[in-house]
């Protein structure tokens, strides 16, 4: 277990000569005796800080550190959501329900689950075997997903909707998590050079709902953050759903999750900073952040055709779409992902210039959702020479350049080009529909 221990005064300071001449002297300083280099090492989150797991057991983050420099990636892992009994319980299809729902323990990169052994995105490796990108020089920490709340809970429910003689407590709880986190991280990371946030799937909502917790706990010197196929689509508490397709669902987990509790993620955050959004409708998170941080890069990402997170997202609130099956299913689910999706891209726009976008059209892994997860292939917007989004990736830090906003218009040549991703995508779509 990693030794929790404060970074000396000067470090917490911000006086980076220390530590370089440490490192030059070849003496190590406080915090770097207590731990290990280039190696996952699990690290409890307080109790006492409301960090937990669904099913109430110790919440765990894994951190993978390097003496050669400050800069840090924060990586929110993905997974299914729930708001009833079953889905918290894990019973049914990964589609349909919250992920590890028996918690986080401690050999949790040694087991097969959606970690991969720390492998599951090139992001995360100290090896480019999946595609280099500069994150696999930084100092790396992964935070598994275990509370079923896209990142973002405050509340602990009880449910009995499938079976009330066996009542479901759960702790929806990924919001305390981001905060024990940040926490622990200012007491035992040294100030980052430069902070990514970043995550998939529910783990790209996660990066962006808990950006400005982690921002204000380490202080960085620049930071960004890169949300994959994790959209706050626009859903004010005044529209519709025909105007709004995530509206039904957004209605469904505000209270069930608490996140806008005097003390959830929109209320915290917005009530310290009033520009940073509006709590009626969570997705002001994504033109609020630039605001409240104006020196930062933020970069959101999904596919045009992403064919899960619009499957979490209507398949429960519009019976119509759960009647159906097969492709007439997937053109009915992406005909309300793409409503969404105008709506997010309007709103995006207006953003501050530090404010960037990226939507290719398709590739056949996970049906079309996630960039970031198994390898970059596949991911690129050809007519705009655009190889792939490890592009966006890396203008995301370079302050130099303008932040991408990039468009791919081409509908068909993503499907055209089946030889440009890695064959095990190709696989994994063979057997995909035996569990998604």
């Amino acid at each position: 277990m990693l030794k929790l221990i404060r970074r000396p005064a000067l470090l917490a300071q911000g006086a980076p000569w220390a530590l370089a001449m440490a490192l030059a002297w070849g003496a190590p300083t406080l915090a770097q005796a207590a731990v290990e280099y280039y190696k996952w090492t699990p690290v409890t989150l307080p109790v006492a800080s409301g960090a937990s797991c669904g099913n109430g057991t110790p919440a765990r983050v894994f951190v993978n550190r390097t003496p050669k420099t400050s800069k840090t990636l924060v990586y929110f892992e993905g997974g299914g959501a729930c708001w009833n009994q079953k889905g918290c319980q894990g019973k049914g299809k990964l589609t349909e329900v919250a992920s590890n729902p028996n918690g986080v323990p401690e050999n949790y990169f040694s087991q097969i689950n959606l970690a991969a052994f720390g492998l599951s995105t090139p992001l995360i490796t100290r090896t480019p075997l999946l595609g280099k990108i500069y994150t696999q020089d930084w100092n790396l920490v992964y935070v598994p997903y275990c509370t079923g709340d896209v990142h973002t809970g405050a509340s602990v429910q009880i449910y009995k909707d499938n079976d009330p003689s066996q009542p479901l407590t759960y702790h929806h709880r990924g919001y305390k998590n981001a905060k024990a986190l940040g926490d622990w991280m200012a007491a035992n990371l040294p100030r980052p050079e430069h902070l990514l946030v970043s995550g998939s799937s529910a783990g790209g909502v996660g990066a962006t709902a808990n950006y400005g917790v982690l921002r204000l706990a380490t202080n960085p010197v620049k930071s960004a953050m890169a949300a994959d196929s994790g959209p706050l689509f626009p859903a004010p508490q005044g529209g519709t759903a025909e105007q709004y397709p995530s509206l039904p669902l957004q209605n469904k987990v505000r209270s069930l999750w608490g996140v806008d509790r005097p003390d959830g993620v929109a209320t915290e955050l917005i009530s310290r900073f009033p520009q940073a959004g509006d709590v009626s409708d969570l997705s002001t998170l994504n033109t609020g952040l630039s605001k409240v941080f104006p020196q930062d890069r933020f970069g959101f990402m999904t596919f045009q055709e992403d064919g899960i997170f619009s499957a979490f997202s209507y398949t429960g609130f519009y019976p119509e779409i759960a009647a159906l099956s097969g492709s007439a299913k997937d053109a009915a689910l992406n005909n309300l992902w793409r409503r969404d999706l105008n709506n997010w891209v309007s709103q995006l726009r207006t953003a501050s210039s530090n404010t960037g976008f990226y939507l290719p059209t398709w590739r056949p892994f996970l049906k079309s959702h996630t960039m970031a997860i198994m390898d970059f292939t596949g991911t690129g917007i050809e007519e705009q020479g655009i190889k792939s989004v490890a592009d966006f990736y890396n203008n995301l830090i370079d302050d130099t350049r303008p932040v991408m906003r990039a468009i791919e218009y081409d509908q068909v040549g993503d499907h055209k080009r089946v030889l440009s991703v890695n064959p095990i995508q190709w696989l994994v779509a063979l057997f995909e529909g035996f569990f998604l």
